[in-house]
Parts: C-alpha cells; sequence; structure tokens
C-alpha cells in the first residue's frame, strides 16, 4: 500500500506541475486555491523522503542479520521507554518472578498464548566446546536464562557493550555535551558602576550596636532569659559504657572485655566432698604460709544450707575487684592450645635402635686408686688401664684376667695403644714423659721388631730438644721427655706419629712425634688458650686442637687454620671424632654434651645436657652408630647417633640408655669411656678404682 500512495502521489504532483506551469492565476481566488495546493505538495514530498528513509534503513537492518519480526515488533515501530529490557520482548510472561521457583519443574513459564515453555536439555561441557569451534558466531552468543534461548548479539549490541566497558554511552549519537554558543559583548567594557567602594562599609554598623545595647539591659533587668544548661548528674555508674564519652572504637583503641573472675569448685561447697577437707596439719600448714601463697578461703562442712554464715572476705574480694578492673591495664594475649605431646621431636623407639651395651657384664679390678684412663687393643682382645697408683694393666677382655702389670713409677693420667697392630704397642702418659711399652704380646720376632723399633742411638739422643729415653725398668719400652707433665696422648690411624698434650708448657704445648724418626715437632708457636686434648682425623691430613672454649681445624698439608668451632659456656673437658671424620662431640664442665656437624655450621647442631654433673670423657663406636658420655654423677649415658650419607638429612640422635655401676669417689664417678672396636659393648673406668664392661646381652 506504501508503494502504490507513494505512486499517486507523484502522477498527483506531474499534473499539478503541468496544470501550474500551463494556467496560470486570473483571480484572487484562483490564487488563493493555487496557494493551499503549492502547501499540500510540500508535505507530500515530505512524506516521500522520510518512506525512502526508513525503506533504506529496513535493508541496512536486513543485511546487518537484523530481523525485527523475530521480536514481534512492527518495522516502523517506534518504542517510547528508555529501558533496554524491553528492546528484545521476553518470550516468557511469568513476569518479574524468580526462576528457583521452577527449579524442580519440566518448564520455566508460559508464552503469550498460554503454552508451557519446555526446558531445553542442557548440554554437557564437551557439547559445549564442540559449538564453540564449529559456530562462528560463538563468541557472541549468549544463553536467555529466562526465556531459555541463545540470543546472538547483533553488531550494534556489541559496540554498545564495548562502549558501556569503557564507561561511554551506549548509543554514539548521544551528545553529553551542549552544543557551545559563543557570545560576547563587543561594547560592554566595564561594569555598570565602577565607583570606589564608600567609607561607611568599612565603618561599624551604628544599627547593629544599638541593637546589641538594647539586649545588654534585657539581659541585665532579667527581661530576657537564657536557657539553663543541663547539669551533668554527681552520682554516675562507674563500669556504664557511654557511647558518646568512652566508645572505645571512636577513640582508636580496641576494646578488650575484663576477665571474668574465677568460679567456684568443689572446694567452696557447704558441703564439700571428704577428700576437699583438710585435716589439723594441712590447717597448721596453711597458717604458717605466706599471705600470698596461703588460699583464700578453707574448706568447711554444714550440715545444711541455712547455718552457712556470710562469706567474710566479701567486700574485700569485690573491692579487690574493682581495683583490677580499674588500674590494672589490659592486654589481649593470643593464647595457642598445643598438646605438649606434639612438640615432642618423634624420635624412634630404643627398642628398634638395638644392639647397644645395655647390662653389666664384667667388672675389672686390681687397681688401688682412680682409674684415670683405658683403651682396648684394635683386635679386641685386651683391655689396657691406667690408674693413679702408678701401674699400667694388661687385662684379657673375655675372661678379665690380669696378663701384665707394670710399674711406672707414677699416676698413669691417658692410655692409648698403636693403630698398627703388628707392633703391640702400648703408650701412655707418666709424669713428664710419653712412654712406649711393648705388651709382650705376639711373638720372639714381634719382640726383636719393636726392639729395633724403639732403639734410640746416642748421637740422636744428645741432638734432641725433647730427649727419646729407654725405659730402664721396662724389658722394651722408650720414653719421651717433656718441660711440663703430659696429660693426654694420642696416635694417628697409620701408626707412626702420635701426639702428646702438655698444658703447662705455653706455646710447645702440643707436639707431635715421629715414631720410626725418634722426631719431635711443636707445630704452633703459641696457643689461643689451655689446650685440653688433641686428636687426629680419621683418614685426611687434618688436626683437631680443644681448648676450654674453642676447637680449632687445621690442615697439616697446607699448615692453616680451616675451621674455627665455638664451644658453650662450660669449659670443655673431652673430644671424640666420628669415623666418618666430619661430626665430632664434646664433653663440657655444664654438663652438656655437644654435637658438632662441621659441614653445618661452626656452632653445636645439637646440645643435650641429661648429666648432673660435669662431663669427663665421650667416645664413637668405630662401626655401630653409637656413641657414649661419661659424667662425674656416676653414669654413662649411651645414644643412638646415625649419620647419614645424604648431606641433606642431619644426624639423628637417640638416647638409649643410662649405665650405672660405680660409686661417687672424692665428687668424681665416671672417668673415662671406650667402646669395643668390633661388638657393641662399652668399657668405663671410675674413680672407685673399678672397670666395668656392659654388653648388650
Amino acid at each position: 500500500m506504501a508503494e502504490g500512495r507513494v505512486e499517486h502521489w507523484e502522477e498527483e504532483e506531474e499534473v499539478d506541475t503541468s496544470t501550474s506551469e500551463e494556467e496560470p492565476f486570473d483571480s484572487e481566488e484562483e490564487e488563493e486555491e493555487g496557494e493551499e495546493e503549492e502547501v499540500e505538495d510540500e508535505v507530500d514530498r515530505a512524506i516521500v523522503e522520510l518512506v525512502e528513509g526508513e525503506q533504506a534503513s529496513d535493508d541496512e537492518e536486513q543485511e546487518d542479520g537484523v530481523d525485527n519480526s523475530r521480536y514481534g515488533m512492527h518495522p516502523h515501530q517506534v518504542d517510547d521507554s528508555d529501558s533496554s529490557e524491553d528492546e528484545r520482548p521476553s518470550r516468557n510472561t511469568i513476569g518479574n518472578v524468580p526462576l528457583e521457583w521452577y527449579k524442580d519443574e519440566e518448564h520455566i513459564g508460559y508464552d503469550r498464548e498460554g503454552k508451557k515453555i519446555i526446558k531445553s536439555k542442557k548440554k554437557d561441557e564437551l557439547a559445549k566446546l564442540l559449538d564453540k569451534v564449529d559456530d562462528k558466531n560463538a563468541w557472541r552468543t549468549v544463553y536467555d536464562e529466562y526465556n531459555d534461548e541463545q540470543v546472538v548479539l547483533t553488531k550494534e549490541e556489541i559496540k554498545m557493550i564495548q562502549r558501556i566497558r569503557t564507561g561511554r554511552y551506549p548509543h554514539a549519537e548521544v551528545n553529553p555535551f551542549d552544543e557551545p554558543f559563543e557570545f560576547e559583548y563587543k561594547d560592554g567594557m566595564h561594569p555598570l558602576s565602577n565607583a570606589p567602594e564608600p567609607k561607611r562599609r568599612f565603618m561599624p554598623s551604628k544599627s547593629e550596636a544599638k541593637q546589641v545595647v538594647k539586649l545588654v539591659r534585657a539581659l541585665r533587668r532579667g527581661w530576657l532569659k537564657l536557657d539553663k544548661e543541663e547539669e551533668k548528674p554527681k552520682v554516675y555508674l562507674m563500669w556504664d559504657d557511654d557511647l558518646h564519652t568512652t566508645d572505645k572504637l571512636q577513640n582508636g583503641l580496641a576494646y578488650i572485655p575484663a576477665p571474668k573472675p574465677k568460679l567456684p569448685g568443689h572446694e567452696e561447697s557447704y558441703r564439700p566432698p571428704e577428700e576437699y577437707l583438710p585435716s589439723e596439719e594441712e590447717r597448721k600448714a596453711y597458717e604458717l604460709m605466706d599471705e600470698e601463697e596461703r588460699p583464700n578461703y578453707i574448706p568447711r562442712t554444714f550440715d545444711c544450707l541455712r547455718r552457712v554464715p556470710a562469706y567474710a572476705d566479701f567486700i574485700r574480694e569485690r573491692f579487690e575487684r574493682c581495683l583490677d578492673l580499674y588500674l590494672c591495664p589490659r592486654v589481649r594475649k593470643n593464647r595457642l592450645n598445643i598438646d605438649p605431646e606434639t612438640l615432642k621431636p618423634k624420635l624412634p623407639s630404643p627398642k628398634d635402635l638395638k644392639p647397644f651395651p645395655s647390662v653389666l657384664s664384667m667388672t675389672y679390678r686390681g687397681h688401688k686408686g682412680r682409674v684415670w684412663s683405658i683403651a682396648v687393643d684394635p683386635q679386641g682382645r685386651y683391655l689396657a688401664s691406667g690408674g693413679e697408683d702408678g701401674t699400667l694393666r694388661l687385662w684379657e677382655i673375655y675372661s678379665a684376667r690380669l696378663v701384665e702389670m707394670w710399674r711406672l713409677g707414677g699416676p698413669v693420667h691417658s692410655v692409648a695403644w698403636c693403630p698398627d697392630s703388628s707392633k703391640k704397642l702400648l703408650s701412655c702418659s707418666v709424669g713428664k714423659s710419653a712412654m712406649l711399652v711393648w705388651s709382650k704380646l705376639g711373638g720372639k720376632a714381634t719382640k726383636n721388631a719393636v726392639e729395633e723399633l724403639l732403639k734410640v742411638d746416642q748421637q740422636e739422643e744428645e741432638n734432641q730438644q725433647y730427649k727419646w729415653l729407654p725405659l730402664v725398668d721396662v724389658e722394651v719400652g722408650l720414653q719421651v721427655v717433656h718441660r711440663s707433665e703430659v696429660s693426654f696422648i694420642t696416635w694417628h690411624h697409620r701408626g707412626d706419629y702420635f701426639a702428646t698434650v702438655s698444658p703447662g708448657t705455653g706455646g710447645a704445648a702440643v707436639l707431635i712425634h715421629q715414631l720410626s724418626k725418634k722426631a719431635t715437632q711443636s707445630p704452633f708457636k703459641k696457643n689461643k688458650g689451655q689446650v685440653v686434648c688433641v686428636l687426629f682425623h680419621p683418614t685426611r691430613p687434618i688436626f683437631f686442637v680443644a681448648t676450654q672454649n674453642h676447637i680449632r681445624v687445621y690442615n697439616l698439608v697446607k699448615q692453616q687454620l680451616i675451621k674455627k668451632l665455638l664451644g658453650g659456656s662450660g669449659a670443655l673437658t673431652s673430644m671424640a671424632v666420628h669415623p666418618g671424620g666430619d661430626n665430632l662431640i664434646t664433653g663440657s664442665g655444664d654438663r652438656r654434651v655437644s654435637w658438632y656437624d662441621m659441614d653445618l655450621s661452626t656452632k653445636p647442631y645439637k646440645a643435650v645436657r641429661y648429666h648432673d654433673h660435669a662431663v669427663q670423657a665421650v667416645a664413637f663406636h668405630r662401626s655401630y652408630p653409637l656413641f657414649a658420655s661419661a659424667s662425674d654423677d656416676g653414669s654413662c649415658q649411651v645414644f643412638h647417633g646415625m649419620v647419614y650419607s645424604d648431606l641433606m638429612q642431619n644426624p639423628l640422635i637417640v638416647p638409649v640408655k643410662i649405665l650405672r655401676g660405680h660409686q661417687r669417689t672424692g665428687a668424681l664417678g665416671v672417668l673415662d669411656c671406650v667402646f669395643h672396636p668390633k661388638q657393641p659393648w662399652i668399657f668405663t673406668a671410675g674413680a672407685d678404682a673399678d672397670i666395668h664392661l656392659f654388653t648388650n646381652n
């Protein structure tokens, strides 16, 4: 119809133009009719232009894929609403109703004809992924949950979304700013009145002064009465929280509630159980206690509740409670409810760490005084001991038989076997001498070899600073004379070098002797601190020097200090090196046994303090993961000390057994301990002149 109307209007327009050109206006009536026709022609032209513009816009929308009929709209319908919800008419007519009401139904609502809108089958994630890959419009497809359909957004809608996301107006045609209107006053140069301000503008107002005088006179004569200020009440609640005055949050302080008083227990009952009633002795003990330690209430029993008297300390306790609330500052403490058992390290059971020495199997007796030192031969068959009675004794381990005894004329403080088992050589420190004695074990060939080894030339003896002299009272023996008393002796693992400690010599406190060349040398010019003991590394050319406060580790090849290990608060008394060479333990006078991991730190990896008195000796087992400590408390404690080959895993230290058997004599207990080289056994020497052997069964 629109096209037909347009053609008809065009025909009329042609007819009108032809008549207007051919027939002129002769009268006024004809002129008026001609003017009306011209107005009608202009209106017709405007309608034609509007129809052509609408057809062009419809063609563009069809090119963009927009079909207004899909939404139930007339192609030329104009929507007066500003709401975006009205742009797409809803297929569902349930209104603004939550869809949760239909979650258990098969449909989600009703359409305009009153038919149910059945729910569509939901696709799984795989189907959704395939749809996104196959469908080119998947990126601009959204799901309308209200109408249960997939809606493809048009280009205009996508542009609107992009403009909204960037903070602009949805429609590009909207101009938020008014069109600029430029104006200027060409003739106006100054305001209407450009005169200076008069002087009266800067003077006080006389009318205001008169009004103030009237108010003052009215106040004086009582004509004008002011509102009285409300008096604050003199009596107020001390603990009342007024939000306007004592709001903790407004003042920047966190509110901390007062701690609640302790609730009464069974002991404060008027008829408590008998176990809560104190006896006369306990009452007297309560009276002798200080007031601070004395309990506030002594339990008593009454026949009935009406016979319970008034509590005498009620007012005092209430007053003290008020003082605590008023004067004591409050601090919030975060208390952790932790089970103490969870804080203990999870250690394996000692039953799983066997074998270790646990049973006293044998006792070696014969010394007349303290047994200062003991040593086991490399093969584990014989035990050597030196005591305060000046004797060096050789015992057979399995039978406790005394094999040999040497009287050396002075207390024997240190005993050590030569690691070379073919020499059968014993070393000990007596007074100012370090003595080497053949143990009389082996045949004649062994004796001849040892005699040749211990033989000293007269010329070498005169040229040496430290004299190497043969022993007179011993069948085969040798001594190295020092400047002061020798307190400790130890051997290198090859059996040719041995070191001695004589603390009173000063710079020459540590000496290293070579048996094959009968030579002595002092590796240090001076020693920082009093040297306690020295040890050789089991496999490398490293030398350990333990003073009372530090442990210095030296490289004998480079002749330089490698590391300095820090001691504890007490003076060091003993030291032992692990067979691997990377760990060592020390005993000190402050009852500590410290484990050092030299690859980890210069401070102790772990320190245990299980003894009651000073630690006198420590020892490692050569083949089993065991170490022990001997103390003046008369006990020897055995530990499981496992060193792993994995450098990322720390050593495992577990106490497994406390061995007792020695009696304390003169504030001294166990003086020395040493492990059997092959069996999980340990020997202990005490101040009670006994030597004990503890085995694993």
